[in-house]
C-alpha cells in the first residue's frame, strides 16, 4: 500500500544559479534560430539546434550543432548571451555581462544525425534521438503539479521579481539562489512546510544570516498556502553564513544539470535527457512536453487523481515505440484502454507533437528557470503543453 503520512522534499534554483545561466543562454540560441530563421528564408521545420553552455569566472564557452541561416553569427550569439546575463542581473567583478570572455564552438549538425530526422520525409520526420520521456500530473496544486517543487519554484520566482524591481529590502539580494521545501503529507495530501531552506546571494557583505531571513521570510510565507508555515516549521536561511561570491564566479555552470528541478522535483520519474538548448526535433524535450500535456489532461478530465505517462522513441523512427500509463491506483478508467486512447487524441510523432503544441517558435528562453511545467500557457504560444484542451476528446475516447 502507498504511504499516506510522510515528508517529501524538492529543491529549486534561481535564474542566476550557474547551471541556470547556462540553460538560459542555450535556450536563447534556440530562440534565435526560430525567430530569425524564417526572416532569412528558412522553413522552421528544417532548423536545428543543440547548444551546450559552460560558464565559470567571467568566461562562457558555447558548443554544439546547428542548422540554419548564416546570419546567426558568432557575434550575434555572443550578443544574445550578454543580454541574457545582463537580464539575470550579473554585473560583478567575477561575472559581468559586459566584460565576460566568450568562446563559440558551434558547428553544422552531423549529417548522420540529420538523416535520422529528415529521412522519414516532410510528412513524418523521425525522432532526433532515442530515449524515454515521462509526464506527470496530480491534484496537489491547482496547476496539477506536486506541491514541493511548485512552491520551491514560486519562492524563488517571487524573490527574483522583487530583486529585479530594485525596490525594497530584496534589492540587496544577488541573482544566485536556491530553495528547498520539505512538505508534510497526511492521508496522502500536502498539509504544511516542515523544513524550509533558502540560500541567496547578497551584495552587502555586512549582512548576516538573520538579516537575510528578515528580508526573505515575508516572501516565503506569502508564496506558501495559508497556514503552511507554523511553529513546527524549521528554517535554514543562508546556513553557511555569508554568500557574496555567487553565480559562475563561485561555481561553474553547465547546461542540463538541473533536470529534476526542471520537471517534478523527484516526485515522478525522469528519462534522463535535458531540455535546454535543444530544438523540438529532440524528443528529450518535445516528447517530455507531450507526456506532461497528456498526463495533465488525464487528471483534468477526472480520469485519475495522479497520472504518470512514459513515451519511448528510437532515432529516425516517427511513431513512439511504446506508451505506458500508471494511474497509481487512482484511475477511473482502464490503463490499457487509456494507452490506446492517447494515440487517438494526438499524433505522438515528432512532427505531430510540434504541430499540435505549436513548438516551432521562439518560446524556449522563458522555460529555462522556475520549471518547464506548472506555468500558465502564454498568449504567444509558450507553455502550450499546460493547456487542458484535450479533456473532452479523452473522455470520448475512453467512453467516460
Amino acid at each position: 500500500m502507498a504511504r499516506s503520512n510522510y515528508l517529501f522534499t524538492s529543491e529549486s534554483v534561481s535564474e542566476g544559479h550557474p547551471d541556470k545561466v547556462c540553460d538560459r543562454i542555450s535556450d536563447e540560441i534556440v530562440d534565435a534560430f526560430f525567430r530569425l530563421g524564417p526572416e532569412y528564408g528558412w522553413n522552421p521545420w528544417h532548423l536545428r539546434c543543440a547548444a551546450e553552455t559552460l560558464a565559470t569566472t567571467n568566461r562562457v564557452v558555447i558548443a554544439g550543432e546547428t542548422r540554419g541561416p548564416a546570419q546567426i553569427t558568432k557575434d550575434l550569439i555572443v550578443h544574445l548571451a550578454r543580454m541574457a546575463i545582463r537580464d539575470i542581473g550579473y554585473e560583478q567583478d567575477g561575472f559581468h555581462w559586459d566584460t565576460a570572455e566568450f568562446e563559440v564552438l558551434l558547428h553544422a549538425q552531423s549529417a548522420d544525425i540529420a538523416q535520422g530526422v529528415d529521412a522519414a520525409g516532410n510528412k513524418d520526420e523521425g525522432a532526433g534521438d532515442q530515449g524515454i520521456m515521462f509526464g506527470y500530473a496530480c491534484r496537489e496544486t491547482p496547476e496539477l503539479m506536486p506541491a514541493p517543487i511548485y512552491y520551491a519554484h514560486k519562492i524563488l520566482e517571487d524573490l527574483a521579481r522583487a530583486r529585479k524591481s530594485g525596490k525594497g529590502p530584496a534589492a540587496v539580494l544577488g541573482p544566485d539562489a536556491k530553495s528547498q521545501v520539505t512538505v508534510a503529507y497526511e492521508n496522502g495530501k500536502p498539509v504544511g512546510a516542515r523544513q524550509i531552506v533558502l540560500s541567496t546571494q547578497h551584495l552587502d557583505e555586512a549582512l548576516s544570516s538573520s538579516d537575510i531571513r528578515k528580508i526573505v521570510e515575508p516572501f516565503i510565507v506569502a508564496a506558501l498556502p495559508a497556514g503552511w508555515v507554523s511553529a513546527d516549521t524549521v528554517w535554514h536561511v543562508n546556513p553557511t553564513g555569508k554568500f557574496v561570491i555567487g553565480g559562475p564566479d563561485g561555481d561553474s555552470g553547465l547546461t542540463g544539470r538541473k533536470i529534476i528541478v526542471d520537471t517534478y522535483g523527484g516526485a515522478a520519474p525522469h528519462g534522463g535527457g535535458a531540455f535546454s538548448g535543444k530544438d523540438p526535433t529532440k524528443v528529450d524535450r518535445s516528447a517530455a512536453y507531450a507526456a506532461r500535456y497528456l498526463a495533465k489532461n488525464v487528471v483534468a478530465a477526472d480520469l485519475a487523481d495522479r497520472a504518470t505517462i512514459q513515451l519511448a522513441y528510437a532515432i529516425g523512427v516517427s511513431e513512439p515505440l511504446a506508451i505506458y500509463v500508471d494511474l497509481h491506483g487512482t484511475g477511473r478508467v482502464d490503463e490499457a484502454k487509456l494507452e490506446k486512447a492517447l494515440r487517438e487524441v494526438i499524433s505522438l510523432t515528432p512532427r505531430g507533437i510540434r504541430t499540435h503544441l505549436d513548438l516551432n517558435k521562439p518560446i524556449y528562453a522563458r522555460t529555462s528557470a522556475y520549471g518547464h511545467f506548472g506555468r500558465p500557457a502564454d498568449a504567444d504560444g509558450g507553455f502550450s503543453w499546460e493547456k487542458t484542451d484535450l479533456v473532452a476528446a479523452l473522455k470520448t475516447a475512453v467512453g467516460a
